[in-house]
Protein backbone atom coordinates (compact mmCIF):
# COMPACT_ATOMS: atom_id res chain seq x y z
CA UNK A 1 0.00 0.00 0.00
CA UNK A 2 1.40 3.56 -1.15
CA UNK A 3 0.89 6.94 1.16
CA UNK A 4 0.44 10.55 -0.50
CA UNK A 5 -0.23 13.54 1.70
CA UNK A 6 -2.42 15.84 0.71
CA UNK A 7 -3.87 19.23 1.77
CA UNK A 8 -7.34 20.18 1.96
CA UNK A 9 -7.61 23.58 0.76
CA UNK A 10 -10.57 26.28 2.70
CA UNK A 11 -13.46 25.09 0.07
CA UNK A 12 -12.41 21.18 0.72
CA UNK A 13 -10.36 20.50 -2.70
CA UNK A 14 -7.61 17.97 -2.96
CA UNK A 15 -5.30 17.73 -5.14
CA UNK A 16 -4.32 14.71 -5.84
CA UNK A 17 -0.38 13.55 -7.15
CA UNK A 18 -0.30 13.95 -10.48
CA UNK A 19 1.51 10.06 -10.69
CA UNK A 20 -1.42 8.85 -8.56
CA UNK A 21 -4.47 10.64 -10.94
CA UNK A 22 -2.66 9.37 -13.99
CA UNK A 23 -1.85 5.88 -12.32
CA UNK A 24 -6.08 5.46 -11.62
CA UNK A 25 -6.76 7.44 -14.78
CA UNK A 26 -8.54 10.08 -13.03
CA UNK A 27 -6.60 12.13 -15.27
CA UNK A 28 -8.95 11.71 -17.91
CA UNK A 29 -11.89 14.09 -19.11
CA UNK A 30 -15.15 13.53 -16.81
CA UNK A 31 -12.86 10.98 -14.37
CA UNK A 32 -14.85 10.87 -11.07
CA UNK A 33 -14.05 9.09 -7.84
CA UNK A 34 -16.47 7.87 -5.08
CA UNK A 35 -15.50 8.75 -1.35
CA UNK A 36 -16.19 6.21 1.21
CA UNK A 37 -16.02 7.00 5.41
CA UNK A 38 -15.80 3.91 7.10
CA UNK A 39 -16.92 3.50 10.55
CA UNK A 40 -13.47 3.62 11.59
CA UNK A 41 -13.37 6.96 10.34
CA UNK A 42 -11.10 5.66 7.74
CA UNK A 43 -11.70 7.56 4.30
CA UNK A 44 -11.24 6.15 0.92
CA UNK A 45 -11.38 7.24 -2.20
CA UNK A 46 -12.63 4.71 -5.14
CA UNK A 47 -11.89 5.51 -9.10
CA UNK A 48 -14.74 5.48 -11.42
CA UNK A 49 -14.66 5.24 -14.83
CA UNK A 50 -17.06 6.74 -16.48
CA UNK A 51 -19.68 5.73 -18.85
CA UNK A 52 -19.28 6.38 -22.17
CA UNK A 53 -22.63 8.20 -23.19
CA UNK A 54 -23.52 5.87 -26.21
CA UNK A 55 -23.26 2.80 -23.24
CA UNK A 56 -25.11 5.00 -20.83
CA UNK A 57 -28.61 2.63 -21.26
CA UNK A 58 -26.82 -0.75 -20.36
CA UNK A 59 -26.77 0.80 -17.31
CA UNK A 60 -29.84 2.21 -16.55
CA UNK A 61 -31.97 0.43 -13.52
CA UNK A 62 -34.57 -0.69 -16.41
CA UNK A 63 -31.57 -3.00 -18.01
CA UNK A 64 -30.34 -3.86 -15.37
CA UNK A 65 -33.42 -5.39 -14.39
CA UNK A 66 -33.28 -7.20 -17.26
CA UNK A 67 -29.91 -8.40 -17.17
CA UNK A 68 -30.76 -9.79 -13.36
CA UNK A 69 -33.54 -11.60 -15.12
CA UNK A 70 -31.64 -13.25 -17.67
CA UNK A 71 -28.95 -14.27 -14.78
CA UNK A 72 -31.65 -15.89 -12.78
CA UNK A 73 -32.98 -17.69 -15.65
CA UNK A 74 -29.03 -19.30 -16.72
CA UNK A 75 -29.22 -20.17 -13.10
CA UNK A 76 -32.06 -22.03 -13.37
CA UNK A 77 -31.48 -23.82 -16.51
CA UNK A 78 -34.26 -21.98 -18.42
CA UNK A 79 -31.68 -21.94 -21.46
CA UNK A 80 -31.47 -23.46 -24.99
CA UNK A 81 -28.09 -24.09 -26.43
CA UNK A 82 -27.89 -24.22 -30.38
CA UNK A 83 -25.64 -25.32 -32.84
CA UNK A 84 -25.36 -22.07 -35.35
CA UNK A 85 -27.33 -19.99 -37.18
CA UNK A 86 -29.92 -22.61 -38.29
CA UNK A 87 -30.61 -24.80 -35.72
CA UNK A 88 -31.47 -20.95 -33.81
CA UNK A 89 -33.83 -19.89 -36.16
CA UNK A 90 -35.49 -23.67 -36.32
CA UNK A 91 -35.48 -23.32 -32.46
CA UNK A 92 -37.17 -20.07 -32.76
CA UNK A 93 -39.83 -21.16 -35.44
CA UNK A 94 -40.61 -24.09 -33.31
CA UNK A 95 -40.95 -26.16 -36.37
CA UNK A 96 -38.37 -28.60 -35.53
CA UNK A 97 -37.24 -28.53 -39.60
CA UNK A 98 -34.05 -29.13 -40.84
CA UNK A 99 -33.39 -26.16 -43.27
CA UNK A 100 -29.78 -27.36 -44.32
CA UNK A 101 -29.72 -28.32 -48.12
CA UNK A 102 -27.51 -30.72 -49.24
CA UNK A 103 -25.92 -29.67 -52.47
Amino acid sequence: MKSHFVSVQSRGTIALPATLRRRLHLDQPGAQGELVEGEDGRIELRPLVPVPADQAWFWTERWQAMEREVDDDVAAGRVTVVDGPDELFEHLDGAGTDRSTDA
